[in-house]
């Protein structure tokens, strides 16, 4: 039985392409594991935030401003509590979706009295975000331009891993990430 002309340009055009295909197919196989493995390999992308943790309000009177809440606001407030590795006395008010973090400097060193320094009626510090990884986070944010305040994250005033975020790199806002759920002993 004589091929046509169609018939044999078909069966010569699968004999040859059944090598490219199996190629072809081996190659983009090998391109999904490699891509596989990198994504594996790479910071999620994101700091990946949780709720927020706390407002920061800087005082030039934390006796003062601790009454305030208690009295005026009828907040819950806890007693003050120096930090000297972070060079500030805190006092926390608790309200029922979060917590504002009084801070007063801790000696005239203290990053708190610069801010008060130019700002003497005091006022708005920082806003603290929770993050389940603080130096996942860190990893996360570098390579998306936002610069972090410290090479690595230290312990603040909860007992928790924070870190400090740029204000330039967060619309002028000096942001803390704080890693919750892994309290350390202190």
């Amino acid at each position: 039985m004589a091929l046509s002309s169609s018939n044999l340009f078909t069966r010569l055009l699968f004999q040859n392409a059944a090598p490219a295909c199996t190629s072809i197919v081996r190659h983009l196989s090998t391109t999904r594991h490699l891509l596989h493995q990198a994504q594996q390999q790479q910071p999620a992308g994101t700091a990946e935030v949780g709720r927020l943790n706390h407002v920061a309000i800087a005082v030039p009177d934390l006796a003062k401003a601790a009454e305030r809440y208690r009295a005026v606001f009828g907040a819950k407030v806890s007693a003050p509590q120096p930090v000297p590795e972070h060079g500030v006395t805190v006092v926390f008010v608790e309200l029922p979706n979060t917590k504002i973090e009084l801070l007063h400097p801790l000696g005239p060193k203290s990053p708190i009295q610069k801010f008060l320094d130019r700002n003497p009626a005091g006022g708005i510090h920082h806003v603290c975000l929770e993050v389940a990884d603080a130096t996942r986070s860190m990893a996360a944010l570098t390579p998306n331009g936002v610069r972090v305040l410290d090479p690595q994250p230290r312990i603040g005033a909860h007992g928790n891993p924070v870190v400090f975020l740029h204000p330039k790199d967060n619309d002028g806002v000096l942001m803390e990430l704080e890693e919750v759920g892994s309290k350390q002993s202190t």
